[in-house]
């Protein structure tokens, strides 16, 4: 195979293809579908996203969640979760970016395919704009008694819909158990273990808290991790969730060795192939939407010719 691979496809196609026990580390930001969640979502809904305005891991404002969109999102990603488990090594690595409402889900998905769950990193943000938002302007159409109204509307002033500022997104760390020991897995397969020399900002030891922002002097000098800029993102980039190409090699490096096999079947606009080739990993990245495979495939190119 190449060192780099780019497919465009149907990621629970691909994943069949590829041979078992061939992968050291899985690592992927899934979409979410928070605002539509049934037996009919998953191409036609991928397909159409392009904005970060409604479509995919997102939910709109004042769009209800369900209970059962959980459900069905835990039901897809199962059938995600059991193809990962079959490529990966014994003691391979299963890194998934989440969403808060849904990671529990994720997480259960995973666990129940076979998985070890391992940790929960924290991926920590200060810019982010509020979520919450008035119901004020519902008043008018209830059929409460004008003294309700007035009173309801003075409370409004300060309560609004159940939702702060979002402020974190968790990652979940799940592994393929291993054969034998970890130290006996190490050495058949080269995979299972941390590199612990891997740093985030001036830390002397990895922390399952990762910050892109400035935040405070401590924390800054153990977690911090630029937030991707323009230039790294690329300006033809509208992706709605690019992950800044420093994490990714952080997650990478900390899990993998020079020329592992990292697997990514929700590959967006490409950052985990740049990151990959950056770092001396093979890379086959799988993503169903053309516009984002287009993006990639260009972000690559230009990254390629950096290096010639």
């Amino acid at each position: 195979m190449k060192d780099i691979e780019l497919i465009l496809g149907d990621a629970l196609v691909w994943l069949e293809k590829i041979p078992e026990n061939t992968v050291d580390l899985v690592l992927t930001d899934p979409p979410y579908f928070l605002d539509k969640l049934d037996n009919k979502w998953s191409h036609e809904e991928v397909l159409r996203a392009k904005s970060s305005v409604g479509t995919v891991k997102y939910l709109p404002v004042g769009m209800k969640f369900s209970p059962e969109q959980a459900v069905e999102f835990g039901k897809w990603f199962s059938s995600v979760a059991y193809k990962v488990f079959r490529i990966l090594k014994p003691g391979g690595w299963f890194l998934s970016f989440s969403h808060p409402r849904l990671f529990h889900r994720l997480v259960c998905s995973t666990e129940d395919a076979g998985f070890w769950i391992r940790d929960i990193f924290l991926w920590i943000y200060t810019q982010n704009q509020p979520k919450a938002f008035s119901l004020e302007h519902f008043l008018d159409r209830t059929a409460f008694p004008p003294e309700v109204k007035e009173k309801l509307r003075e409370e409004l002033r300060a309560y609004k819909v159940p939702k702060v500022k979002s402020n974190y997104e968790p990652i979940m760390v799940a592994q393929k158990p291993p054969e034998g020991t970890l130290l006996e897995n190490f050495a058949k397969y080269g995979v299972g273990l941390f590199n612990v020399k891997i740093k985030q900002g001036k830390g002397m030891f990895p922390s399952n808290i990762i910050t892109t922002d400035s935040i405070d002097e401590v924390m800054d000098r153990y977690f911090l991790i630029e937030k991707p800029d323009r230039k790294e993102k690329g300006a033809f980039n509208d992706h709605p969730s690019v992950k800044p190409i420093k994490l990714l090699r952080f997650l990478i490096e900390l899990t993998t060795k020079e020329k592992a096999l990292v697997v990514d079947p929700f590959m967006g606009s490409g950052s985990t192939a740049i990151a990959c080739k950056e770092t001396g990993r093979r890379f086959i990245g799988i993503e169903i939407n053309k516009h984002y495979y287009e993006i990639a495939t260009r972000r690559l190119k230009e990254k390629v010719s950096l290096f010639e």
